[in-house]
């Protein structure tokens, strides 16, 4: 327990002559008294020791609960202000051509002739999610170290360890940091979206999920691809803006050309005024020219802007209607040789040419030694005395 009393001057000079020394880190803390006090001074005693001790500390308790309270506060404005923000970015990003010529962001996204306004705005709000929640994560963390500093915490070490821990996934997880950024940049430039038909190179098919790691694939098969976004190198994207039909047409080479391109575009134009090519046919169809010549044909090259993905339903259907227009106007697809006879059938010999002439042979000569070594033997003759 404490005891007070007056000081006199005697013993204020000593206490001045020898201070009382500071105590030392390493010295020992008092043991505290946890007894419960019995009478009425100690606990009138214990009472004034705990408000002295309260009245030397509540500034700094009040600081610093201050100091926490405006960190807290201002990263809370601070989170506010910078979402809002992504928000009127992402806004502007997802403008529509005619829309957005006075914004500074609006050619960002714009890509026009390649991706429409509901594809633009699916971009857009994956882009600003991705974005605020970067964001959040940044100024929420910052603060937690600032009210950990502002509580007494060390951070020295905290920070040390996160800093080699860091280092370490750094390098152990540098394979997932490179799929994430890739998976943000394809989403960002709209390199394909769930629906469109591409070709990664290791495998090609429909998209059914874009992940920041993943993207999923349906093969033609039914399979199910797994592909990792840093390991794609190229992507064909079959599905974005517009597809070409092109179709090779072959006619006799006697055919009058001009009246076969007449036929061709009045079959194209019939057709694109019918459902459902109104809608999968979103240009003209032209007639490029002669593809190639033969003795017997003459091939057309045609070709028609369709909707993406729909090239080959329109080239189909398209050949489709060639045929039977060609058929009804007498169009002939190729000459027919003429027949020949059995009996004008002459077969005459080939003659061999010089250069593949052998040289003369020393048979051919009746008087040389190996013409007459070919000679058969001639049969023995039977003795004169052996005969009857």
């Amino acid at each position: 327990m404490f005891s007070f009393g007056a000081i006199g001057p005697s013993d204020a000079s000593s206490t001045l002559a020898n201070p009382t020394p500071a105590p030392s880190p390493t010295a020992q803390l008092p043991e505290l008294d946890l007894r419960i006090p019995t009478s009425a001074q100690e606990v009138s005693d214990t009472t004034r020791q705990a408000a002295s001790w309260f009245d030397t500390h509540w500034q700094g308790w009040l600081t610093g609960g201050l100091r926490i309270v405006f960190i807290i506060a201002l990263a809370l404005v601070l989170r506010a202000v910078v979402r809002k923000l992504i928000t009127q970015l992402v806004a502007r990003m997802a403008r529509t051509h005619e829309s957005q010529e006075e914004s500074r962001f609006g050619g960002l996204l714009a890509n026009t002739g390649v991706v429409n306004t509901e594809r633009r705005q699916q971009r857009s709000e994956a882009i600003g999610s991705v974005l605020r929640s970067v964001a959040s994560f940044t100024i929420l963390g910052t603060a937690a170290l600032m009210v950990l500093g502002a509580l007494g915490v060390n951070l020295a070490p905290l920070l040390a360890s996160a800093g080699v821990a860091g280092v370490a996934i750094g390098f152990g997880a540098r394979n997932l940091v490179t799929d994430f950024l890739s998976g943000v940049f394809m989403i960002m430039e709209d390199q394909y979206g769930v629906g469109d038909e591409i070709d990664t190179g290791v495998a090609s098919g429909t998209v059914l999920e874009v992940g920041l790691r993943v993207t999923k694939l349906r093969g033609s098969n039914g399979e199910i691809w797994y592909i990792r976004n840093g390991e794609v190198k190229r992507i064909a994207n079959m599905s974005q803006g517009w597809a070409t039909a092109s179709v090779d047409v072959q006619v006799g080479y006697k055919e009058d050309l001009t009246r076969v391109e007449d036929l061709i575009l009045a079959t194209a134009e019939v057709m694109a005024k019918e459902a459902p090519y109104d809608e999968l046919i979103w240009a003209p169809v032209s007639i490029l020219g002669v593809e190639s010549v033969a003795p017997e044909s003459v091939v057309l090259r045609v070709e028609a802007r369709t909707a993406p993905g729909k090239a080959a339903s329109v080239s189909r259907a398209l050949r489709q209607r060639l045929k039977a227009a060609f058929d009804e106007a007498g169009i002939k697809v190729k000459e027919e040789a003429p027949a020949v006879g059995a009996t004008n059938l002459v077969i005459a010999p080939s003659p061999v040419p010089i250069a593949e002439q052998g040289a003369p042979s020393a048979l051919a000569d009746p008087g040389s030694p190996r013409y007459r070594a070919t000679e058969p033997i001639p049969a023995a003759k039977a003795p004169e005395d052996a005969k009857p």
